[in-house]
Formats: C-alpha cells, sequence, structure tokens
C-alpha cells in the first residue's frame, strides 16, 4: 500500500521523527529508508537491536496515530494506481492490500483514495511476522484462493521485494522509495505504474518480460 498507491513516505518519516525525537531517541538519517516495508515491531526492533518493550511499542501506536493525522487530506494515488486498478477489476483479476501497515491505516487511505471496492480482502501485517517474512504475502494469497506461483507482487521496499520472493511470487518493483539498484531481487523494476504495456501482469506470470521493459 504505502509506496505503491500511494506515496507516503514523508508522512511516515516526519511522524517517527517527531515521535521518537520528544522520547529521546534517536533517527539515523538513511535508517527510514532501510526499514521502510516492514512493521513497527521491525522497526523499532531494528532501531534498537532488540525485541522492542510494551512502552516502546507504545511509541508507535502514538506514531501511526500520528501519521494519520498528518496524511488526512493529503493522500493522492501515485500515477497509474486508478488505471491499474480498474483495468484488472474490469478483468475479475482478484486484488489485494497486503501491507506492514496497521488495519486502521489500511482503512483511512483506502477510503481516502476511494479505491476499497477494487479489493477482494485487505490483510494487515501489524501483529504477524514482518517482511521480508512472508506471512502477509502468504495470507493474502489464501484468502485470495491462489496459489503462490500465481501471484504478482507489487513493492517499493527492500524487505517487502525479499518477501514476496520468498513466498515464491513474482516481484514487479517501483521506484517510489528506493533507486532501482536496491530493488535488484525483484523480476522487473519500474518507475511508475503508468510506465507499464497493457499485458504487463500477463507477462510477469509468464516469466516473459517486454523486451525494453521501462525503467529496467
Amino acid at each position: 500500500m504505502d509506496g505503491v498507491l500511494v506515496d507516503t513516505g514523508r508522512f511516515h518519516e516526519q511522524s517517527w521523527v517527531d515521535i521518537l525525537t520528544a522520547a529521546g531517541h534517536s533517527f539515523p538519517s538513511d535508517f527510514f529508508r532501510r526499514t521502510f516495508g516492514m512493521n513497527n515491531t521491525g522497526v523499532l526492533g531494528t532501531l534498537f537491536g532488540r525485541p522492542p518493550t510494551g512502552d516502546e511499542l507504545a511509541l508507535a501506536d502514538r506514531k501511526e496515530a500520528l501519521f494519520r493525522e498528518i496524511i488526512a487530506g493529503q493522500a493522492q494515488p501515485l500515477p497509474g494506481v486508478r488505471a491499474w486498478l480498474a483495468r484488472l477489476h474490469a478483468r475479475e483479476v482478484p486484488q489485494a492490500v497486503a501491507s506492514s501497515a496497521p488495519q486502521a491505516n489500511i482503512d483511512v487511505l483506502l477510503d481516502a483514495l476511494g479505491i476499497r471496492a477494487y479489493f477482494k480482502t485487505e490483510v494487515s501485517a501489524e501483529k504477524m511476522p514482518g517482511k521480508p517474512d512472508p506471512a502477509v504475502f502468504l495470507e493474502a494469497a489464501r484468502r485470495l484462493g491462489l496459489p503462490p506461483d500465481r501471484c504478482v507482487v507489487v513493492e517499493d521496499a527492500i524487505a517487502g521485494v525479499a518477501a514476496a520472493k520468498r513466498a515464491g511470487m513474482r516481484c514487479l518493483a517501483v521506484t517510489t522509495t528506493n533507486p532501482a539498484a536496491a530493488l535488484a531481487a525483484a523480476d522487473w523494476v519500474v518507475v511508475s505504474l503508468a510506465d507499464l504495456p497493457d499485458d504487463a501482469f500477463d507477462r510477469l506470470l509468464a516469466g516473459d518480460p517486454p523486451p525494453a521493459w521501462p525503467g529496467a
């Protein structure tokens, strides 16, 4: 969701900086990019170098509340998102949101963008093992009734790409949050979903990319 359907990176980073600074913790300059895509337990565990305590997890709850406050009225879909959601929906291709975000964030963003109806299911990894663990993607596939090898994950995060590949799924990466080189483990990398040809997902599943894949 974050970085794929909507560009929320700067809002997440600002809310982390504000909450952690107020609690007396530092937030290294490159830390956000390295941990984007993880759930909050994973982010805090990486920051502290150990599993977070209950009080530290409470910081994450405050961070998410601040994020939802900041993002209100500012969420805009990324280029190509509405067109692809509509195209796949018209073809009766089942779609899922599989996000590290809490369900409350998923609800706020899907409703703000007016795109909830395109998705058959929504899966929050807030209480699951976080990416790069593939749990959230495998649960989404289970709910869609599809085997992993018939699923395409669209990701922008390094941890998300790793999770998709561990799940045994095809992965299309967009460079919203990370440069193409950092996402090289994906099957293909593009700058934007608007760059994709009409048969992009068919080619991904067939392992047959176009001769000149945009942004590769």
